[in-house]
């Protein structure tokens, strides 16, 4: 399923993509599963985990010879509990909201009266610590220092880790800048990063990640191409670059390779760059609210996941154990 599709192409694919479930119950509630995805979600990623997680769920009815209309509040519960023996709170809880935020959407179409999740209560999570891999101090320098800069694809890497690293931005950010986000204004050039919900957030550019975009454009030769992606795919194995724009999935294959090459231990992922960068910021007396605003949070609990300036155990600190 791909933005493309609009609901004038339904009929023809319905038996493909919209569960069995669904489809005997009628064209309008065929039509209207599948324009929740299409007209309704917006964000890429969002509209694949939730149409992910609506198959699972009306696989699940039908193999229990659910039909839509029979679907009741109990049968969303059991599904919760048969999904919290094997997967995270999160990610029951993501199958919980997919679940609520369809059936909105068939009652709005007319397709259902009532919501039979919307009193179903999800397993407790509470988070007060991240979990993404954060770097050293002494890490993060190593990892750019073994990039060697000596062609446009290592000169990519550098520069993509350097924007994620000094600007707290997060890799789709990153990935979605165009040559003509990286812009002077007064002094200094700044980093226009295209954040959740469509908003673009500004940030001043460090004078570390200034200085390795600027040798990543100049070697790629972008300078006038400003409204091409910044950063590209490479071109197979020829330390060259492409037109297209670099994937996630490629972004992640290139950091866990760097960090390799680079003798890190830890499991890094693209996300550990945003991580590391706020921990940083914080070790060396940043405050939470200048972070909160740098990282583009809506709330300094988000923020807080971030710094782990408090995981640092010192080898004093357990020697004082005298058993």
């Amino acid at each position: 399923m791909t933005d493309e599709r609009t609901p004038a192409t339904i009929e023809p694919a319905a038996a493909a993509i919209v569960p069995a479930v669904v489809a005997r119950f009628g064209e309008n509630a065929a039509e209207r599963f599948f324009t929740f995805f299409t007209d309704n979600i917006r964000n890429p990623n969002t509209r694949a985990a939730y149409y992910r997680n609506a198959q699972r769920f009306f696989a699940y009815c039908g193999d229990r010879g659910l039909e839509l209309r029979d679907i009741k509040s109990y049968h969303v519960s059991a599904y919760v509990e048969e999904l919290a023996q094997t997967m995270a709170a999160p990610s029951v809880k993501q199958h919980l909201a997919a679940i609520r935020m369809l059936y909105d959407w068939l009652i709005v179409g007319q397709v259902v009266e009532i919501n039979p999740a919307q009193a179903v209560r999800g397993p407790r999570h509470v988070v007060k610590k991240g979990k993404t891999p954060v770097l050293t101090e002494d890490e993060a320098r190593d990892l750019l220092k073994s990039i060697d800069g000596t062609d446009p694809v290592s000169l990519r890497d550098r520069a993509l880790i350097a924007v994620c690293l000094y600007s707290f931005a997060r890799i789709e950010a990153a990935l979605g800048m165009d040559v003509a986000d990286y812009y002077p204004q007064g002094k200094r050039w700044w980093f226009r990063l295209k954040e959740k919900g469509g908003k673009h957030h500004d940030m001043p550019a460090h004078h570390k990640a200034e200085e390795f975009v600027d040798a990543y454009i100049q070697a790629a030769g972008l300078k006038d191409q400003k409204k091409t992606p910044l950063f590209r795919t490479a071109i197979g194995k020829t330390r060259t670059l492409g037109d297209r724009r670099m994937s996630r999935h490629a972004a992640l294959k290139m950091v866990q390779r760097r960090a390799r090459k680079a003798g890190i231990a830890t499991a890094i992922c693209c996300h550990s760059f945003r991580a590391t960068g706020i921990t940083n910021y914080l070790e060396h007396d940043g405050t939470l609210e200048k972070a909160q605003q740098m990282a583009a949070h809506e709330s300094p609990k988000t923020t807080k996941l971030y710094d782990r300036t408090a995981d640092q155990i010192t080898l004093d600190e357990v020697e004082r154990i005298s058993i």
